[in-house]
């Protein structure tokens, strides 16, 4: 007990300090931004309440540090972001005196956060990460996320006549909606802890309801329309 509340009290000196490091590379997508990180890390919290054996104070540098290097989406380098990030925090940390003997684990769990970068996560810590991260791209907070990406991408909303993607292929560099499909419906299994799949099950059921009334709205075939 004495040590996991004195856990807890190194964490809430580093989450402040950490913060004010992230909040230096920030730039102008909203997608990404503090409050991203903010709720990477309660995303994580949530995780860890019943996945007690991971280090918190990991955790907590790799939610705040996973985005230091935001390469966009439609970037050839993009699968390279997460690594970068990594060196770029195992720097930076040196320079704050974080724990050295945390520097390796933190480098890893930022590394394997990333969908594109599709590196295995080894330890606990790299898994509660991958699945608070992803879980911010499910539920309405993702949906909102998804359309303001797209927008940056000057994606269309969703294709004219097709947006269910019956007749062609799903592309969402093209559409919007389509990520949906693409992405976001996959990532329940993909989660690497038992609490990530069931809080990504219930995010990821919302996404469908939204489609499918999006859809309708979007083809006119809403209640009492022709």
């Amino acid at each position: 007990m004495h040590a996991n509340l004195e856990l807890q009290s190194t964490i809430s000196e580093w989450r402040p300090r950490l913060r004010r490091l992230a909040a230096t590379y920030v730039g102008t997508d909203s997608a990404h931004d503090l409050n991203h990180l903010d709720r990477v890390w309660a995303n994580a919290r949530q995780i860890m309440a019943s996945t007690t054996d991971a280090n918190g104070l990991v955790v907590l540098a790799a939610c705040y540090l996973h985005d230091l290097i935001n390469v966009p989406k439609n970037h050839p380098d993009r699968a390279k972001a997460s690594s970068i990030s990594a060196s770029e925090a195992v720097v930076r940390l040196k320079q704050l005196r974080y724990p050295a003997e945390y520097l390796d684990d933190v480098a890893h769990a930022i590394e394997a956060h990333s969908y594109s970068a599709g590196i295995a996560p080894r330890s606990i810590e790299a898994k509660v990460v991958q699945d608070a991260d992803r879980l911010d791209a499910l539920g309405a907070v993702g949906l909102a996320r998804m359309f303001h990406i797209g927008g940056r991408l000057n994606c269309a909303l969703a294709h004219d006549s097709d947006p269910l993607a019956m007749q062609r292929p799903v592309d969402d560099m093209l559409y919007s909606l389509d990520h949906i499909e693409q992405k976001l419906l996959r990532l329940p299994d993909a989660m690497q802890t038992q609490a990530g799949r069931t809080l990504a099950t219930k995010r990821a059921d919302l996404l469908a309801k939204f489609r499918d009334r999006f859809v309708s709205e979007w083809t006119g075939r809403l209640e009492g329309m022709a």
